[in-house]
């Protein structure tokens, strides 16, 4: 596209790329390519399969573009494609241990207002790392949507196609758990969790 051309929506692509314009899903991947990677490996914590997984989420786009509802948004999509590779991939390499290192590292990020002390303690990413490792993958899920990529409980109950009330039992299940294994770890520092206590 050239620079005084006006940016096609998501819909207008959508609808060329039915037309096998391979254009539209470049475009599509440059605007969505670091959300799916992001979320693939927040989950999956192995970047090659990230990769793939990313790969493949715009394949399916191809692929299905004439069953995608263009007047919806794309993202939730997107999102749910990529959630479900996601699951595929954890579900056959249960044995691996699945950490979101990268979800940690962006709650403590200062972006999300983390204490400056706290960002900077490796013993206290540990904590939080394993912590949310031992999550199971519902739990997780919820936690890299809401929290990595800042979807709302509506958002996510459309990604992950269940109701609202599953999402907030989800999360708040995720929270108790979290506060649970870091309670020793926090002690009088509740604020750290960002979002994890209430």
């Amino acid at each position: 596209m050239f620079a005084n051309q006006p940016e096609l929506s998501d819909a207008e692509l959508i609808v060329n790329l039915r037309a096998d314009d391979l254009t539209a899903l470049g475009v599509l991947f440059d605007r969505y390519y670091s959300q799916i990677y992001r979320t693939a490996n927040a989950i999956t914590h192995d970047s090659a399969v990230a990769e793939d997984i990313t790969q493949d989420c715009f394949l399916r786009l191809h692929r299905y573009a004439s069953r995608i509802d263009t007047s919806l948004p794309l993202a939730p999509w997107l999102y749910r494609v990529t959630v479900n590779l996601s699951y595929t991939w954890v579900t056959r390499h249960k044995k691996r241990r699945v950490s979101l290192e990268t979800v940690v590292d962006y709650l403590m990020s200062p972006a999300r207002n983390a204490p400056d002390q706290l960002a900077e303690s490796a013993g206290l990413q540990a904590e939080i790392r394993q912590a949310i490792r031992e999550l199971n993958f519902n739990q997780r899920v919820v936690v890299v949507l809401h929290y990595l990529n800042g979807q709302s409980l509506e958002d996510i109950a459309e990604i992950l196609e269940c109701p609202v009330g599953t999402v907030k039992s989800r999360l708040y299940y995720a929270r108790e758990n979290l506060r649970h294994r870091l309670g020793n770890v926090l002690n009088e520092e509740p604020q750290v969790a960002h979002g994890y206590t209430k």
